[in-house]
């Protein structure tokens, strides 16, 4: 079988030899490393980076360009240690320092983001997209007067009204306190992870020696809600009790969140041996808010305590009227509280809160012939300093139908990072 041979080219001459290679310049590199990180391949961008840093170590624009493109990939280490190099390198270098503060605003680092875009707006006073990042990250660090006074800088710089409209508004949205009724510190300004807090109350009984108890909690926020460990002391009847707790709050669907709690005291003496709660909150809309739950204690004899509210914002008022039924073996009780709380810094931190409460008890074994009164109130202050640093102070009376009054005080002091 004939073997078909292809004849060799007429001229050599007109063969590339294999060593000849076309080198691209620097230009076109880069040019090319930019390409990539901007079409959304941030991992073949770093290599294109690499290569170039070769040819020209330190170079700054090359290390802006890395320094994005390992933002891009969340490698914040990385992006940070190159972002810093070029910025050491070139002070005055805007867009270094919109990258860096890009970079740690992405990374959930609002304070150092703000440091960064202060300098970048020194260096372009007239740039309004240098004063709405600073804003954003002054609203990610919960410091709202701060980001409404870069918006009017935006605005004075000719940005875009439209946005700077929203913007405002969304912050006016977010002064007003968010539905977490049950506990103040469980919807938490947005820019911390941590809070702890310490407090203690003392209670005149009016003969015998004074009550006192003490609780110290630390609590971890999360994108869908939070999770806090409690330590408990209590000293009463000239006996002490401790325990410790579990206290949650996670979102549910729209409009709905829910708290469980679980509390554990191993011997027993002045705290339930267990003791679990769930209360299920939900919003109507307008301002309203409902919930109903269940604490169950375990004492020699259970004891269930089913509670019922109805709560409404307005403006950085907050009423509540909460019902609740405490049920055990051969006994009933009821009470009712109505309480007010009023943020005056117009924020979700500092507010004054007071309530008044009324009960009725049903025990056929109590010494007021089966049934008793009893009424009482209290009054609470919470401020926060410093962004970080808070206290309350507050004072409670009560009386029952058998004239036997109490009085009470409690401190605490908060801190969250």
């Amino acid at each position: 079988m004939p073997i078909d041979f292809q004849p060799p080219p007429p001229s050599t001459e007109q063969v590339q030899p294999a060593t000849a290679t076309i080198t691209a310049s620097f230009d076109e590199q880069y040019e090319k490393a930019r390409a990539l990180a901007n079409s959304g391949q941030p991992a073949l961008a770093v290599a294109a980076y690499d290569t170039l840093l070769v040819r020209s170590p330190g170079n700054v624009d090359v290390l802006l360009g890395r320094g994005i493109a390992y933002t891009r990939l969340d490698r914040w280490a990385e992006a940070q240690a190159d972002l810093e190099a070029a910025a050491k390198a070139s002070p005055d270098y805007a867009d270094v320092w919109l990258a860096l503060g890009n970079m740690h605003q992405w990374h959930d680092q609002p304070e150092q983001a703000i440091a960064a875009y202060s300098r970048l707006v020194a260096l372009r006073p007239d740039d309004a997209s240098g004063w709405m990042a600073r804003a954003r990250a002054y609203r990610a660090a919960g410091l709202l007067a701060e980001a409404r006074a870069d918006l009017a800088q935006a605005r004075a710089a000719g940005g875009n009204a439209a946005e700077i409209d929203a913007f405002d508004a969304a912050l006016v949205a977010a002064v007003t306190p968010q539905p977490r009724a049950g506990n103040p510190e469980a919807a938490l300004a947005a820019g911390y992870t941590w809070a702890a807090s310490l407090s203690g109350s003392w209670l005149d009984v009016g003969s015998g020696p004074r009550w006192n108890d003490q609780t110290a909690s630390v609590r971890r926020y999360m994108q869908r809600g939070s999770i806090g460990f409690e330590t408990l002391r209590a000293h009463r009847f000239d006996q002490s009790g401790y325990a410790w707790a579990l206290d949650a709050y996670t979102d549910l669907w729209p409009g709905a969140y829910a708290n469980l709690r679980y509390q554990r005291a191993p011997a027993a003496r002045l705290f339930p041996e267990n003791a679990g709660r769930i209360e299920v909150y939900q919003s109507l809309g307008g301002g309203w808010e409902v919930s109903l739950s269940d604490d169950v204690l375990g004492f020699d004899s259970r004891v269930n305590i089913y509670g019922a509210t109805l709560g409404k914002y307005v403006g950085n008022w907050y009423i509540q009227l909460r019902h609740q039924n405490i049920v055990s073996e051969g006994s009933h009780s009821s009470g009712d509280r109505l309480m007010a709380r009023y943020y005056y810094a117009g924020d979700a931190d500092s507010y004054i809160e007071a309530t008044a409460n009324r009960g009725r008890s049903d025990d056929p074994l109590s010494l007021a012939g089966g049934r008793a009164r009893s009424g009482g109130g209290s009054l609470t202050w919470v401020r926060y300093w410093s962004r970080d640093w808070g206290t309350k102070v507050g004072a409670n009376f009560s009386r029952d139908s058998g004239d036997a009054r109490e009085r009470g005080v409690s401190v605490g002091l908060y801190r969250r990072w």
